[in-house]
This record gives C-alpha cells, structure tokens and sequence, in this order.
C-alpha cells in the first residue's frame, strides 16, 4: 500500500482508512482536515453541502484518535460522512431544499440512520443539499445554491440526494447517505459515476416512513456500500415498516460464481422517455462482460406501462398539493415554480382518480416481482439519459413530464425490492453511465455481490474529478 498523501486521504474509501487507523500509519484527524481542505476548495463552484460543520467533525476526528489509541475503536471510527438534509442530524434545521422552510427548527434528535452512524465512530462533516421537498431529480433548490456535476459543472448531479452524489464523487469523504423513493440515490449515482444502494424496503430504518421511500448510502465502491450498511440497518424502533432484526453478512462480498446465474436484461420500457443511445452502450458493454464471465442472460419485456407512470405521478401530485396549499401565501410563493406548476396538477383530481393512481403503484409492484421471478437478477439502465443541464429542474424540465425519466427506478421503490447503481462507464462526452442491479425482495447482500462481481471484471474506470 503506497503511503498517502495529504491531498489523497480525502479519496481513501472507508474500508483502506479503517485498516490505516489500526496500524495507526493516518489519523482521523488528518483525513478529517483533508476532507475539510477538498470541501472548502470545491464548494464555492459544487455546493453540495449544507451545514457544513468543520468544527465539530474535527471534535470527533480527535475523540476518535483517541478510542483508535486506547484500542476501544468502533466499526466505522474516524470515516467522514455526509447526510441528506432529510435526515435528521440532532441540532440541524431541516428546511428540505425548499426557501418555504428556510426557518425551519433545528432537529431535537438524530433520525435512525444517523443514530446508527454516530454509535459507531463516524465523522458527521455535513448535511448534502436536495431539491424543494426532495421531488426533483436535480440540484435545483430555492433555498440552497445550484449544485453541480463534479464531472462537468455545467451539469446537474441528479436528485433528489443531489449533494450526496456530488460530495461522492468530489471526494467529500467515503461515505453519503441519500434516500430514494423513486431512484433519488440511484440517478445521482448514476450521473455522479458512484456506487448507490436502495435497499430493501424497511432494511434501513426511517422515522418518517412512506411508500416505497428508502436511506441508503452512496460511495465510491461497493464494499464501502456493503460496510455502511452493516451499521445503518440496525433496527430502530421509530419506523413502523422495519424488517425484524438481521444478522446479514454484510461483508461477505467476494466469492459469487457469475456462471449460469439467471439475469433478466431491462433494456427498455413502454413508458417515459426513451434510452439515449449513448446508456445503451455502455449498459451493453456491461451486459457482454457479464455474459462472457458466465452470466445467462435474457432480454424482460417491458413490465411498466405509461398507465402506471401517471397514476404514480398523479398520486404524487395530489400529495405535494395538499403540503403546499396548507402553506400560507407568503410561504407558498417561495415554493420553487416547477414544483408548484407539478403539484398544480393534482389539486383538483377527485378521490375516484386519486384511488385509481395509487392502484397503479401496486400494479407497479405486482409487475416488477413478477419480472424477476423466473430470474437470479435484473439488471438494466438506470436512467434513459445521461446527465443534463445543471439549471433544468429535471431531464425534460417540463412539469407534465416531471416523471419521464423514473421508469428504470421507481419499480423497484414499489415492490420494495433492494437495487444498486455501480458504474458501468462513460459517455463519448465523459459523462458518467450506471449499471442498476434489482434483487429478489430482502436480498440485499446478494445484490451487493453481484455489484461487487461487476465491479471486478469492468475495465478501469475515468480518473475521479478534481473540483477547485
């Protein structure tokens, strides 16, 4: 192992830094004072981060210096950590992307996941931006400054976990938790070039749990996926959706034999927008690397249908109006437009249309469990498009088609099965391009192998970009 400089511990993943601390060749405070130098010179141009914190995350770099001395070192002591602003962090305001909130409280207690972290050693640096109330795939917020695409800042990262992407790929540390409830962790990953996980429905614990609404981590490899959910999953008895308590191995990555495994091939959908042939290509170069390691793989039929997207979509709306109008007038107008023009749309919907809509997310469910049932995995695109316009609130930018580009995604939100993004490769413009990897209901840790069997047959990926 070359011995790392102060400029690269700030792009070490958790799993080498744990094994530096033990051998105490780096301390917590040093990594922590790189992460701080990357993110004080990249966020006047990325802006990522709310509620930056470099103060208290050097606190805890020394009090875990400390246990890392005394031999009492916790399981992920001293790795810097990102949290969506949608996850509580004790004394954090949540204003959730949108200025109508910019008076928000700070949080009286840490949510579940950043419970989890806390117990075990980690470095909370700061909150990640998202988009007004978390329902854009952008970085377009009316309260926080535009984030941007590490790859190319004339970009956007995704959304809705917009900051977690970027900070990922900025190398703002090893370790970001977003949520995702309709491919919020996954597109970020996805346009961001970093490893996304939507667990299991359940499998993470939230204290404000909704259909098909999961936290989950975004990093830099899968094994640095797989350690954080050693920790996240731990139960909390806050979220009434939560899976019993589970003993999984977590970090038993390696070892799975690719030959004759059953994978269904997503390739395309009868719903929102069509596959850019520029994803196409890299998810079927991806596709022949697994078929020549041994895979057996079978195109799916389309199971989503445009029905489905919209009574979704519908369902959504009419959920965002009811919010927004109980604002007051001064509160509503600070509402970013887009979201208020989409919302708009299912104000006056009736009951009988609103039931219908969300007859169609269980429909949603029913089709994607009965895709993968003759099937080991599916695997597919993540979005039909690569990243787009930094200041466009989402790929078509138009609110009637706010959900054009969640047909690969919000599947698997519906049927509460685990899916992951790993980075498959690049655009002809060096933009980046995810491999989505869905699972059989609860088989978190057999995705997170198969990602982990990707990760080790693709070709070398790009250099990480440098943001300054």
């Amino acid at each position: 192992m070359d011995q790392p400089t102060s400029t690269t511990l700030a792009d070490l993943p958790a799993t080498e830094l744990l094994t530096l601390y033990a051998s105490r060749a780096v301390s917590p405070v040093a990594v922590t004072q790189a992460v701080i130098a990357r993110a004080e010179a990249a966020e006047p141009r990325l802006h990522a981060l709310y509620a930056f914190a470099p103060d208290a995350a050097l606190a805890a770099a020394r009090a875990s210096e400390a246990r890392w001395m005394t031999g009492e070192a916790l399981p992920l002591d001293g790795v810097p950590v990102t949290i969506k602003e949608n996850i509580a962090v004790e004394g954090v305001p949540m204003p959730l992307g949108t200025a109508a909130r910019n008076d928000a409280p700070p949080s009286p207690r840490d949510a579940p996941a950043t419970a989890r972290l806390r117990e075990d050693g980690a470095v909370i640096l700061a909150s990640t931006t998202m988009p007004d109330y978390g329902m854009l795939s952008s970085g377009l917020s009316s309260v926080h400054p535009l984030t941007r695409n590490p790859w190319d800042l004339a970009k956007g990262p995704g959304g809705s976990s917009a900051g977690s992407g970027a900070a990922a790929a900025a190398g703002y540390g090893p370790i970001h938790l977003g949520t995702d409830i309709g491919g919020s962790i996954r597109l970020p990953a996805s346009w961001c070039g970093v490893v996304g996980l939507k667990p299991s429905h359940g499998r993470v614990p939230l204290d404000n749990a909704f259909y098909g609404r999961c936290a989950g981590p975004l990093t830099r490899t899968v094994a640095d996926t797989a350690l954080t959910m050693r920790s996240i999953s731990r139960p909390d008895d806050r979220d009434p959706t939560g899976l019993p308590p589970a003993d999984l191995p977590w970090l038993d990555l390696d070892g799975l034999d690719l030959t004759g495994l059953r994978l269904g091939l997503v390739m395309d959908t009868a719903a929102g927008l069509p596959l850019d042939p520029a994803n196409r290509a890299v998810v079927e170069a991806a596709v022949r690397l697994l078929a020549e390691a041994g895979a057996v793989i079978e195109p799916v039929p389309a199971f989503l249908t445009q029905e489905m997207l919209d009574g979704l979509d519908l369902f959504w709306r009419q959920r965002a109006s009811l919010d927004i109008d109980a604002l007051d007038e001064a509160r509503r107008a600070r509402v970013l437009p887009f979201i208020r023009d989409w919302a708009a749309g299912g104000r006056n919907a009736s009951g009988a249309a609103i039931f219908r809509g969300m007859s169609q997310m269980a429909a949603m469910r029913d089709a994607a469990l009965a895709a993968i049932r003759p099937y080991d995995f599916l695997i597919g695109p993540v979005s039909p498009n690569p990243p787009f316009p930094a200041e466009h609130a989402s790929p078509t930018n138009d609110p009637a088609r706010a959900m054009a580009h969640i047909a690969y995604t919000v599947p698997f939100n519906m049927s509460e099965q685990p899916a992951i993004s790993v980075p498959a490769g690049f655009t002809p413009d060096g933009l980046p391009v995810g491999l989505q990897i869905a699972g059989r209901r609860f088989d978190d840790v057999g995705v997170l192998r198969l990602a982990r069997a990707f990760e080790r047959i693709r070709p070398a990926l790009r250099p990480w970009p440098i943001v300054a």
